[in-house]
């Protein structure tokens, strides 16, 4: 005989089985990474350019690995982290743009429209979590 999952569980478990790679958001997330670390390729900055793609890197990991976690709320806590990563990237993004200007060097190719989609991924995320949250 086959052993029954109580409902609350169930729920759970069906809310959770989605896989992370259907997800707009870490398909976004990682072609963000892949041009930040494209763009940032060539930089001679080396420990600004680690930091900014070791963040970059970590937006679509993040989703990844709370997506396979246990439960709604270790993926809701992991989107949060990627959430952070995002906020780190674009303040990241926006010092290197800065300090690009003030030496008279061009910042990454892109940068701008890096800066504008870490902006749009992170209410992505909002939006995931407060999904996510309100259903479980």
């Amino acid at each position: 005989m086959r052993h029954q999952i109580p409902e609350a569980r169930t729920k759970t478990r069906e809310m959770h089985s989605h896989n992370f790679e259907n997800l707009e958001v870490w398909k976004r997330g990682c072609r963000l990474a892949v041009n930040v670390c494209v763009g940032s390729h060539g930089s001679r900055d080396f420990a600004l350019k680690d930091q900014i793609q070791r963040s970059a890197i970590s937006i679509p990991s993040n989703i990844a690995e709370g997506s396979e976690r246990p439960s709604i709320a270790d993926f809701c806590r992991f989107l949060g982290y990627s959430k952070g990563s995002c906020g780190e990237l674009r303040t990241q993004l926006m010092i290197h743009r800065e300090a690009c200007r003030e030496l008279g060097i061009e910042p990454f190719a892109k940068t701008e429209g890096m800066i504008e989609e870490t902006g749009e991924i992170s209410r992505m995320l909002a939006g995931l979590i407060q999904k996510i949250g309100s259903s479980s």
